[in-house]
């Protein structure tokens, strides 16, 4: 049967202070950089995900959000592209609802169990925004979460689902709509969230013949922390004891991706043996009964999951920095993109060296250079050479320069000439940097971001930022 063989997630490392927002505010939300959107954010969480895992055999890469960068274009292949993956596999995106990250596990589980696909990557990604000095901007957070599903080595096995369609308007955004839209707070919070999550949890329970008592830990999946607790307390979870914390403080609701990512939580914690129940919400319910293998001991090198992407932060205590991340302020007109102006074709050209980021190497010499040259710069042998991915490898900042000539929100602009260990070395651009603790010799790592929106097309590439410890 398929469960949960490996899991990770990603919080970006900007967290906007909720004091900033409304005064006398407490907490902060995480903020995604102003190069960072739902598809570089999935790629850190699968990159996270695939730590000690085998690239090639993974079959399909599902991808699920409310805020997909384009409107008609399919996310799961850029996502796949960066994240190193074979072409031959099932790609598909998940959109428009809350509840579209458990949708994609469902199709997930039934295409492992069907025979598809031995394995399925899901992931999630959220950046929704609240309209200013609203609770949505308070509460909305960003992030990302992945599960891997496949057929053996699972860490987490799905014994029982159960699904509930409600419709109604609660909680909802139009095609135009930058910001969210909802109904009175008693309404969609009584009638939308309780209710339903209630209804769908207890439906579940009287299935699988079990009580609260039998959970280790409820992941409950709820829009503000108020109705957290009401959830928990309506279906007899002790909300101290037997609920996993809902982040609110630290983090925010990450829409799609929240249930995903409190479950990665969980499980950091889980031990073999525990049972779990994790519930979604979005216009009805998803909830399932998780129980947790002796494959949860299994230690994976490198993995960062939930509590260290918590643990590393920074935070910004001036809105204008977020208006202007969002762009909802601007001081200026934005000139030529960093690299000229973005082609269609030349993207697709380029794509081995854009979104895995491979260099080469020679197999005359071993010498790794990048980009790619059909002759070798040290020993000049010509066309006999093998990719050599660098996107996941480790570096150190050779010389850097700063450049203030540049749009306010990304100034001081800062290219780095980065050594990879191994071999091979780059120019590249650093972000979540502060210039003034940037050295030589300082390790760094590669993260795929957005370079600039033009004519409608998103240019995506790797840049190098400060390893996050």
């Amino acid at each position: 049967m398929a469960g949960i063989t490996s899991y990770g997630a990603y919080v970006p490392l900007w967290r906007l202070s909720r004091e900033a927002i409304i005064k006398g505010s407490r907490g902060e939300k995480a903020i995604r950089n102003f190069d960072e959107d739902s598809t570089t954010m999935a790629v850190a969480a699968v990159v996270d995900c695939l730590k000690g895992q085998d690239r090639e055999a993974i079959d399909g890469l599902f991808f699920a959000s409310t805020t997909a960068p384009y409107r008609e274009k399919q996310i799961a292949t850029t996502i796949a592209a960066a994240a190193d993956l074979r072409r031959d596999i099932i790609t598909a995106d998940f959109c428009n609802s809350l509840r579209s990250g458990t949708g994609a596990l469902r199709m997930a589980l039934d295409t492992v169990n069907a025979g598809s696909a031995k394995q399925v990557l899901v992931v999630t990604a959220d950046c929704r925004m609240g309209a200013p000095g609203t609770d949505f901007e308070q509460y909305c957070g960003d992030g990302a979460a992945a599960l891997l599903i496949g057929d053996s080595g699972t860490v987490v096995e799905i014994e029982h689902w159960q699904s509930l369609s409600n419709e109604l308007n609660d909680i909802w955004r139009r095609d135009d709509d930058d910001f969210i839209r909802a109904w009175e707070d008693r309404f969609i919070y009584s009638i939308g969230y309780v209710n339903t999550t209630a209804e769908a949890v207890t439906a579940l329970l009287q299935k699988a013949n079990l009580s609260p008592g039998d959970f280790s830990k409820a992941v409950l999946a709820a829009p503000t922390p108020r109705t957290h607790g009401d959830v928990a307390r309506k279906l007899g979870f002790d909300p101290k004891e037997q609920v996993q914390h809902h982040f609110f403080d630290v983090m925010g609701n990450t829409g799609a991706a929240y249930p995903f990512m409190l479950l990665v939580a969980a499980l950091e914690d889980a031990k073999a043996g525990d049972r779990l129940l994790l519930s979604s919400y979005g216009n009805g319910s998803d909830a399932l009964v998780l129980k947790v293998t002796e494959g949860i001991e299994r230690e994976v090198e490198g993995r960062r999951g939930m509590k260290a992407h918590l643990e590393s932060k920074r935070i910004i205590d001036d809105y204008r920095i977020y208006l202007q991340w969002r762009e909802l302020l601007t001081f200026e007109a934005q000139p030529t993109p960093p690299g000229g102006h973005i082609s269609s074709v030349a993207q697709w050209r380029d794509r081995s060296q854009i979104f895995p980021l491979h260099a080469l190497k020679c197999r005359q010499c071993s010498n790794i250079h990048f980009p790619p040259q059909r002759v070798c710069p040290v020993c000049r042998t010509r066309d006999d050479y093998e990719p050599w991915r660098l996107s996941d490898r480790k570096g150190q900042i050779f010389t850097f320069s700063a450049d203030n000539l540049c749009p306010r929100r990304e100034a001081p602009r800062v290219t780095a000439i980065i050594d990879f260990e191994g071999g091979g070395r780059m120019a590249t651009m650093m972000t979540d940097r502060v210039l003034e603790e940037l050295e030589v010799g300082q390790t760094v790592e590669m993260s795929f971001r957005k370079l600039a929106s033009q004519d409608g097309i998103h240019n995506y590439f790797w840049k190098s930022i400060p390893l996050r410890s």
